[in-house]
């Protein structure tokens, strides 16, 4: 657990060399979307006058900015190429919206990308991505689009995403592959509970990432940690509604990344699906969790607070009634209390053939219906101290 307590040190004050350098007092030129001809009414296709700006900004050799000046702009597919010659920060001010119809977005699978861009700084603003049509298109079983991710990075690093509004994206709102040294801070996430797949943030195959405060209330996660994540430092998250905060679904391919040296600490979840759960297909898989943190949280009313599945089955469709391969191990869970809506408050279920190990219980206070809730262990190793409400089942 070494490697996990040292992690947020070392990436603080590599976030606060690198942020301070970027934000520096030096006039850098600026780039109006409006000088490009993009028109704040809601209406007129901004698509091109967002490109050239970021052309134009991309090229730069000195420090520039992107900016969108108040006002609701209409865009369809907008994809930031890099690398740029220097650090580039786009400001938003305004409000940025989908077009009416979800196929014109939808395609593509994704709204907003930043794509192979080093020192990135995205500040303020609100995205809307309509997405209620297409989630109706998704719940009537029509011939649908595969839907847009709202804002993604990707082969990024060095990226900052601050203040950020997100409303009712087609499918995940942030999402973060194949990146590094990314801080995620104060973004404020909506979607109506029964919107499908809509998870807040979606990290994959990342390192380095670092997510303090916001709100996430949304269809889905309101963050999911997917293979490939290590080094992730989550912390002041509200969550709810939604499914929680989980790592996986892992084991979907057998050779795929493990997640490793996660922190999930002084958060609140209100009303969710579950609390912090790590789940599994129980298929064959190369795949791990280890070095994991779930510290210093709060529940209300959640259906799952603690959970671990390594029989992940949703709908019972599709799911091969094998063994999972994913070894999870060093998982602690520590100073969660709060409320219940499951009699079964903590629910952990490993793999017949790779139990979990090195687990540990420490200050667990889980109520249900204002009395002491149940626990229920399979193929667990490790330990419990302190208030255990359920009793340890391990």
């Amino acid at each position: 657990m070494a490697n996990n307590i040292s992690f947020p040190c070392s990436i603080i004050l590599l976030s606060i060399i690198f942020f301070f350098f970027i934000n520096s007092s030096h006039a850098m030129p600026s780039f109006n979307v409006q000088r490009y001809g993009a028109r704040g009414d809601g209406r007129t296709d901004a698509t091109n006058s967002f490109l050239t700006a970021w052309s134009l900004a991309c090229r730069s050799r000195a420090r520039a900015m992107v900016y969108i000046p108040r006002g609701t702009y209409m865009v369809r597919n907008l994809v930031f190429w890099g690398p740029c010659k220097n650090v580039i920060t786009f400001k938003i001010d305004g409000t940025l919206v989908a077009p009416a119809n979800y196929w014109s977005i939808g395609n593509s699978g994704y709204w907003i990308l930043f794509a192979k861009v080093n020192r990135i700084s995205v500040y303020g603003g609100t995205i809307d991505a309509r997405g209620a049509g297409y989630w109706s298109c998704r719940k009537s079983g029509g011939h649908c689009p595969q839907g847009a991710r709202s804002i993604s990075f990707s082969w990024c690093s060095n990226v900052l995403l601050s203040g950020l509004t997100s409303f009712n994206s087609q499918n995940m709102h942030v999402t973060v592959h194949h990146s590094s040294n990314v801080r995620i801070q104060n973004v404020r996430i909506r979607a109506p509970s029964g919107s499908p797949n809509t998870d807040g943030i979606h990290i994959q195959s990342s390192s380095g990432v670092t997510i303090t405060g916001g709100t996430i209330a949304t269809g889905d996660d309101c963050i999911a940690l997917s293979q490939g994540s290590r080094n992730i430092w989550i912390e002041r998250v509200n969550c709810g509604p939604g499914h929680g905060i989980s790592i996986g679904s892992l084991g979907d391919y057998a050779n795929e990344e493990g997640v490793q040296n996660v922190t999930v600490t002084s958060s609140v979840f209100t009303k969710t699906q579950n609390g912090v759960r790590i789940k599994t297909w129980a298929r064959p898989s190369r795949g791990f969790v280890r070095n994991v943190v779930f510290r210093n949280l709060i529940m209300r009313n959640v259906g799952n607070p603690v959970i671990i599945d390594q029989n992940y089955c949703p709908n019972g469709r599709g799911c091969p009634r094998q063994s999972s391969g994913v070894k999870i191990s060093g998982v602690t869970f520590a100073n969660i209390k709060g409320t219940s809506t499951t009699p079964i408050a903590m629910k952990l279920d490993c793999s017949g053939s790779n139990h979990c190990t090195g687990l540990r219980l420490q200050d667990i206070k889980l109520t249900y219906m204002r009395r002491s809730s149940a626990s229920y262990c399979r193929n667990v190793h490790g330990r419990a101290s302190g208030v255990m409400i359920p009793r340890n089942c391990m």
